[in-house]
């Protein structure tokens, strides 16, 4: 090369954006198995919501799948296993549709007070 020769040093390529955030899969689902809010997930990897949102939708969507999967069976151990009556209503309402509603109907309908005043009173008099 000779002195009036210029080297040409291509520029540094600059990084724009945020610093990349390291996020590991098995995390967002461990903590979305536990119903982790979006925002305590982010929080909890110092990132944007978005983040998650557009990053890791089907990880939390499986997590909090099975998070479901877990509480459903041990409400049924509680509730079939231990016989804890109050999960047993609970589940009767939530799965069967039973219900404590008042059925009125003709044959459970109570009996006129004056009835028995009338008949108390013929007593008396007889």
């Amino acid at each position: 090369m000779s002195k009036n020769e210029l080297t040409i040093i291509p520029p540094e390529k600059k990084k724009s954006g945020r610093p990349r955030i390291e996020i590991d899969p098995e995390e967002v689902i461990k903590l979305s198995k536990l119903h982790c809010s979006m925002q305590e997930m982010a929080d909890f990897f110092n990132c944007h919501v978005d983040t998650l949102r557009d990053n890791y939708s089907k990880e939390i969507a499986k997590g909090r799948s099975e998070g479901n999967i877990r509480l459903r069976r041990k409400q049924w151990q509680i509730a079939i296993e231990k016989g804890n009556v109050i999960m047993l209503i609970w589940l009767g309402k939530q799965i069967l549709g039973q219900a404590n509603e008042k059925i009125d109907s003709d044959n459970n309908m109570p009996l006129p007070i004056y009835d028995i005043i009338e008949d108390d009173q013929k007593e008396n008099i007889e």
